[in-house]
């Protein structure tokens, strides 16, 4: 088969596998990476090389994207605790952990090349994770430690890994002298993004077209990327930034014939490079042991068992630590939300959280960038794997019986926010017309109140047509949307609530341009 024709028969088998697990209600990276693996074995497989800074930006950059502009700033705000010590705390950790075992096993390996390792493998990869737990609905609380984790643990993992790569090509590893390097990469990421969100955000405010607004996002989401890594900085925390400023802006920006198109191509090119992530990992075991000399695959197997105990043993001792910190501090003290309805940490909730440490593309990309010359380097690239390969199995299949067994449920603080967002925004839809016994007006209160009442997507068509039908819908319309932005300005919603309401409200106005 042609290269392209293998790339429609593993596209094939990917949609197949995660049409499977979805059925089955398993996680589908994992289904993804299993097939991903028989089929690297099967005669003819086909066989895929990507460079792995392409895939990084590929594979990567949109997802990341895309999850940053949906994540809530507020809520991240709210559970910065236990989101850094999962994005940098656990990180850092992990790393230390797996440099002294690998030490431990392999004393001849320099300390350089064991901190990659563990910087390598530390970082989880919430897409499988986050494919169960959204099906099962758990503690709101738990869905975003989760997701805020998956948006800044690869940024510290990935510095490090840089860090100790170079320090390998300096021979040496010194604290210290890196220090000033990295204060100055994390603060320049972070205005770096934020910096170039404004020019993108006038760039583009002026376009209308459909497909050119689309190919425009994803032009400017590889561009930051791969401006970042030119210039030396941490390209997820960039594109995080990036994201999170382009998500406070854009939505009082677009209208919403250009809204709904471009979630929908984003939300179906998400799922196809999550698909080909997966399912890459898995035809990777192929090439990776293919490069190893019979005699010291067996050493090498033996080490990357250990590994892959190592990271999930300090995770989940971490995490249940950090856990009895806070519930011994909530029994001493008492637990003072930032607002109400805030769900206090359980134990049952650091068990799930601590579980739902599957690795990704990340760990697998960051072991092939490896120089050629890296010391055992075939060492790094097989632990790589099978940390990636057997969290995804082990706890991708096991992540779902864990959460009905704990008996955990969500009881859905953004609904609630919806709702009072959404009562709110009728009322000031109504105000705009209150006094108005017209036809037109009489119409568009019948709409709205259909709408926002019952927060259905879809609207009876209007008897009234014309301009003065159409004006006094565009200004119901608009107090309404102020209504929402003002409460998310304020924190009164979060993202999620935001959303959620931003999406009712377009087809709201999808539907005033349909009955005209």
């Amino acid at each position: 088969m042609t290269g392209f024709e293998s790339l429609l028969v593993v596209l094939l088998v990917a949609v197949v596998l995660a049409a499977a697990a979805r059925r089955l209600g398993a996680p589908y990276p994992a289904f993804l990476a299993l097939g991903g693996a028989v089929l690297a074995f099967l005669p003819g497989a086909p066989a895929f090389s990507i460079d792995p800074a392409v895939a990084l930006a590929l594979f990567v950059a949109p997802v990341l994207l895309d999850a940053a502009y949906d994540s809530s700033p507020r809520d991240l705000k709210e559970l910065w605790v236990p989101v850094a010590s999962l994005a940098v705390v656990s990180v850092a950790l992990t790393t230390a952990a797996v440099a002294v075992v690998t030490r431990a096993v392999v004393p001849e390996m320099s300390w350089g090349a064991a901190v990659a390792l563990g910087a390598i493998v530390s970082p989880p990869d919430a897409a499988a994770a986050m494919a169960v737990l959204k099906q099962l609905r758990p503690p709101h609380r738990i869905l975003t430690i989760l997701s805020g984790e998956s948006l800044l643990n690869d940024a510290s993992a990935l510095l490090i890994y840089r860090l100790a790569v170079g320090a390998v090509a300096m021979k040496s590893l010194s604290v210290g002298s890196l220090a000033p390097t990295l204060l100055l990469v994390l603060v320049g990421s972070v205005v770096a993004g934020v910096v170039l969100a404004r020019p993108v955000l006038w760039l583009t405010s002026g376009v209308r077209d459909v497909p050119t607004a689309i190919i425009i996002q994803f032009i400017f989401t590889f561009g930051v990327w791969i401006l970042a890594d030119r210039l030396g900085l941490s390209s997820v925390l960039t594109m995080f930034f990036f994201a999170v400023t382009i998500a406070r802006s854009a939505p009082a920006r677009t209208p919403a014939r250009l809204r709904l198109p471009s979630y929908a191509v984003w939300e179906t090119v998400v799922f196809l490079l999550n698909v080909l992530a997966f399912v890459f990992i898995g035809l990777q075991i192929r090439p990776v042991l293919a490069g190893l000399d019979p005699d010291v695959r067996v050493r090498y197997l033996r080490v990357a068992g250990l590994v892959l105990v190592t990271v999930i043993v300090v995770r989940i001792l971490w995490v249940l630590f950090h856990t009895s910190l806070v519930l011994w501090k909530n029994r001493r003290f008492g637990f003072r939300p930032p607002r109400p309805g805030i769900q206090p940490p359980t134990l049952a909730g650091g068990l799930v959280v601590s579980w739902a440490g599957m690795r990704g593309i990340i760990t697998l990309a960051a072991a092939l960038a490896l120089p050629a010359e890296f010391p055992y380097r075939g060492l790094i690239e097989l632990t790589a794997f099978a940390v990636v390969f057997g969290t995804l199995v082990v706890q991708g299949l096991t992540l779902r019986p864990l959460i009905r067994v704990l008996r955990l449920e969500d009881d859905d603080p953004v609904g609630r926010e919806a709702d009072a967002a959404r009562e709110k925004a009728l009322e000031a839809a109504l105000a705009t017309i209150d006094g108005d016994s017209s036809p037109a007006a009489q119409a568009v209160r019948q709409e709205f109140t259909a709408h926002l009442s019952h927060g259905e997507a879809g609207a009876e068509g209007a008897e009234t047509a014309g301009s003065t039908h159409e004006e006094i819908h565009r200004r119901a319309l608009d107090a309404a949307r102020r209504v929402i932005l003002d409460m998310r300005a304020r924190d009164d919603i979060g993202d999620d609530a935001f959303h959620r309401l931003e999406e009712e409200l377009d087809w709201v106005e999808m539907g005033m341009g349909s009955a005209h």
